[in-house]
């Protein structure tokens, strides 16, 4: 059991949203968003947990908390890596909380997180891979987004950072047959010039960006180099129409001025809240039903399992143990 003293809180920095988004971006081609939600809201989600992560292993190190990290993920995610603690995996379940209520609730009064469930995904702790000896560790990171054209606006006139960025429907992110795609057409209804940035993979499903600036009221084609094309991001608001076609086939894709998501997340507060190994949170852990409304969530997207936070282990302890060579 914990109490509000055993919440260990951890600084956010920019530079953590920075590594997140290049992390989602690089995974886009493996990500598939549920039904009904959206392609940005799920790269945010990505960008928050990757967030802390690495704030959780910035935490370790600062304080020379023994730790090494193994590449684990199946090769549909080949850049996920998992920190091991004592030779233990440690999967970090995150919630990114961004409801203003939420957050105001959260910095005046941090106790109100014991009183949420700590959950972990039905399907996911289910599946293969894992070892009864893993370790479960529950965080919460409080943090705004500007998703909206209005929250956006609002953004950019107070000078805070954005990343926008369209991401390419199936046809062209996950094409069911891995051949180039062909020298391509970028157009510009703009008046001035624009800078996109292209994103996607090559022939050795290798990463492959490419800059362009393309003249106003202009077009650029774009050399043979691209086996899928994941995403475009816009290095400033869009005011007007950008158009994509393959050169070949005459496949083509038009992006609206509106048509872009905001994936910066303005992270605030990072909480760890306390841990249980595997086995102990099943033998522990009631089921949450889909569509369930919890502290985390107005409705949950999928079948969870849960034990309150309040019944988990202090984290401090976990540290200790990992010190002494005992855990």
């Amino acid at each position: 059991m914990i109490t509000s003293s055993n919440l260990l809180h951890l600084p956010y920095t920019r530079d953590l949203t920075e590594a997140g988004i290049a992390y989602a971006l690089r995974s886009l081609p493996n990500t598939f968003s549920r039904a009904g939600s959206s392609s940005y809201d799920k790269l945010r989600r990505i960008v928050a947990s990757v967030a802390v992560e690495l704030a959780f292993r910035r935490y370790l190190s600062e304080r020379n908390i023994p730790f090494d990290v193994k590449g684990a993920a199946p090769f549909t995610n080949p850049n996920r890596y998992d920190v091991l603690l004592g030779g233990r995996r440690c999967e970090i379940q995150s919630f990114f909380i961004s409801r203003r209520e939420q957050i105001s609730e959260m910095k005046r009064n941090p106790q109100v997180i014991l009183n949420a469930p700590a959950l972990v995904p039905s399907d996911q702790n289910a599946a293969e891979g894992h070892s009864n000896s893993d370790i479960y560790l529950f965080a919460f990171l409080s943090g705004l987004v500007a998703a909206s054209q209005e929250d956006l606006k609002k953004a950019i006139g107070a000078g805070q950072p954005h990343y926008l960025v369209h991401v390419m429907p199936d046809s062209w992110a996950r094409p069911t047959t891995w051949n180039p795609l062909g020298k391509l057409v970028v157009k510009s209804e703009a008046e001035d010039e624009t800078k996109l940035e292209l994103g996607g993979q090559d022939e050795r499903r290798e990463t492959r960006l490419l800059e362009v600036e393309i003249p106003p009221r202009g077009r650029v084609e774009i050399p043979n180099e691209f086996c899928s094309l994941a995403y475009i991001r816009s290095k400033t608001p869009p005011n007007a129409r950008i158009g994509l076609r393959k050169m070949s086939g005459n496949e083509a894709h038009v992006i609206g001025a509106f048509d872009w998501g905001n994936i910066w997340v303005y992270g605030m507060d990072i909480f760890l809240a306390g841990y249980l190994s595997r086995e102990e949170f099943n033998r522990r852990a009631t089921p949450i039903p889909e569509g369930a409304r919890v502290f985390q969530y107005e409705k949950t997207r999928v079948k969870n399992l849960a034990v309150s936070v309040v019944d988990l282990k202090p984290v401090a302890e976990l540290f200790e143990r990992i010190k002494e060579h005992t855990v």
